[in-house]
């Protein structure tokens, strides 16, 4: 199992240079974890493309759809303390932290792009790209 950020997420099932990747690193680590967070932003993603016209809402609800049932296959809910004292000693946002607390309650490693999120977590995070 490993945590994967929602860009992770967007870089596999929205096709782009990254997607092979994604695909790569889904067929090494079938098991992908996230917090909850993950469906709030997944869905704000989902619908930039909407607005812009890149997709229409069958499509977008097929994506969602899919991401729920076959991407994330554990949310791990996290300790608000734990978010808040990541984001303190970090500088990032709560929102990136609630990725590492989840990765870090699972003792598993954080697959991101966020060079934030790398410099600052180099022992729970992995770089995606």
């Amino acid at each position: 199992m490993i945590v994967v950020d929602t860009n992770v997420v967007a870089y596999l099932l929205l096709p782009g240079p990254q997607t092979s990747q994604a695909e790569a690193l889904l067929h090494a680590h079938p098991e992908w974890a996230a917090p909850p967070l993950w469906r709030s932003e997944w869905r704000n993603v989902l619908c930039g493309y909407l607005r812009r016209g890149l997709l229409d809402l069958q499509q977008v609800l097929a994506l969602q759809h899919q991401a729920e049932t076959l991407v994330i296959h554990h949310e791990e809910a996290v300790d608000s303390e734990a978010v808040l004292h990541l984001a303190a000693s970090s500088g990032c946002s709560a929102y990136d932290c609630e990725f590492v607390a989840a990765a870090s309650q699972l003792a598993v490693p954080l697959f991101t792009a966020d060079r934030a999120l790398l410099k600052a977590f180099p022992d729970l995070s992995q770089p995606f790209a």
